[in-house]
């Protein structure tokens, strides 16, 4: 696809600082975003992701200019938002921001051309040149023998393609994506998501989609952005966001977690009969701690090995494709602990139920517990 619009990478196309945003239900005033700051970069791939009532839709109709802050500064490419009059408002949503939805939004009677066209239509190009590009932009992601069939004569994933056609047509600086493959059955996700990265990466576009399915993000962005209750928990790229969460929040929505209780005092934390050096806590005064590890994080042994270990029980074990899943009960509290072994791993070890194993948690980070 040839793209006009092309500006060098990494050079900053979207710039948020400390956007809020309220609104009014009946005399309650809800605070739906809380000093978001965020800056998106020529040709990146960034997902959002968050809980229901995050603000991620609420962030999104921000960055696509469909709302205004309450407070707070939005520059688009490099023009801040609150300065456009009206009429250069609607220039950015027709011409430079692209959308999907997870809803495709298309005109049931009509052709997947005539949907492409649309956009150009409002956009004031001569039916000449409007068909030219309907084609071209159908045929980049791979209709082109689709031109004139009209939706219900679509595959679901064809018609998020049509949709995607159409917000690409007008050669978009950014494309927003909100849940894009939510009606889509989980295989035909996995395919259009692979497929969307390698579109975005030919054609040099930004990209901001919205999601609830974490292994969508981790597996196809170069930036995550995790939202909670209106506000940023973290960003970075899925191997920072996963390896190394910021906040208790942002290990919980990762996946599976478990969780150790100890005691922090100057810079050691003491889980059970473990002790860790914890130096970004070095002003803690003998405070509740939550150390945080995942299930693939844990060693599991039949004896202590010399090390200092939890004691607990295995009560139950799943195997779970190439995982063996084991729930333990910690000999101490009687706490679950939810550990992932390799199938190859279990068969060296063959744990039974009821047995007294021996835990070591690898990669423990921990938190100050806060009531």
């Amino acid at each position: 696809m040839k793209c006009d619009n092309i500006r060098p990478a990494g050079s900053v196309v979207i710039d948020i600082e400390n956007i809020t945003k309220d609104y009014v239900m009946g005399e309650e005033v809800v605070r739906a975003l809380r000093g978001v700051t965020l800056q998106i970069r020529r040709n990146e791939y960034i997902a959002i992701m968050g809980p229901s009532g995050s603000g991620k839709s609420t962030l999104m109709n921000m960055l696509g200019c469909l709302d205004t802050p309450s407070s707070g500064r939005y520059e688009f490419n490099g023009k801040n938002v609150a300065d456009m009059d009206d009429d250069e408002l609607a220039a950015v949503r027709n011409r430079e921001i692209g959308f999907v939805f997870q809803t495709f939004n298309l005109l049931p009677r009509s052709t997947s051309l005539r949907n492409v066209e649309l956009p150009l239509i409002y956009a004031g190009i001569e039916p000449e040149r409007r068909i030219e590009r309907a084609m071209q932009v159908l045929n980049d992601v791979g209709l082109g023998d689709r031109v004139h069939h009209k939706p219900n004569e679509l595959s679901g994933g064809q018609r998020q393609r049509v949709a995607l056609a159409r917000a690409l047509a007008v050669e978009p600086h950014v494309l927003l994506l909100d849940e894009p493959f939510g009606a889509l059955d989980a295989k035909v996700r996995k395919e259009l998501r692979r497929w969307l990265r390698r579109l975005h990466d030919e054609i040099h576009v930004t990209s901001v989609f919205v999601t609830h399915d974490q292994e969508e993000a981790l597996e196809v962005a170069d930036r995550v952005v995790i939202m909670n209750q209106g506000a940023v928990e973290q960003i970075g790229s899925p191997e920072e966001v996963y390896d190394h969460p910021a906040t208790p929040f942002v290990y919980h929505f990762l996946g599976n977690v478990n969780l150790f209780h100890g005691r922090i005092h100057e810079g050691r934390a003491q889980i059970g009969a473990i002790q860790i050096d914890t130096p970004e806590h070095a002003n803690a005064k003998d405070v509740p701690a939550v150390g945080y590890v995942r299930p693939h994080d844990i060693e599991v042994a039949r004896h202590l090995n010399g090390t200092p270990a939890i004691e607990a029980v295995v009560n139950h074990i799943h195997p779970i494709g190439p995982l063996v899943h084991l729930e333990l009960a910690r000999g101490d509290t009687g706490d679950l602990i939810e550990v992932d072994l390799t199938k190859e791993r279990y068969h060296e070890l063959q744990f039974q139920t009821g047995e007294r194993v021996y835990v070591t948690p690898r990669n423990l980070k921990v938190f100050v517990y806060e009531i």
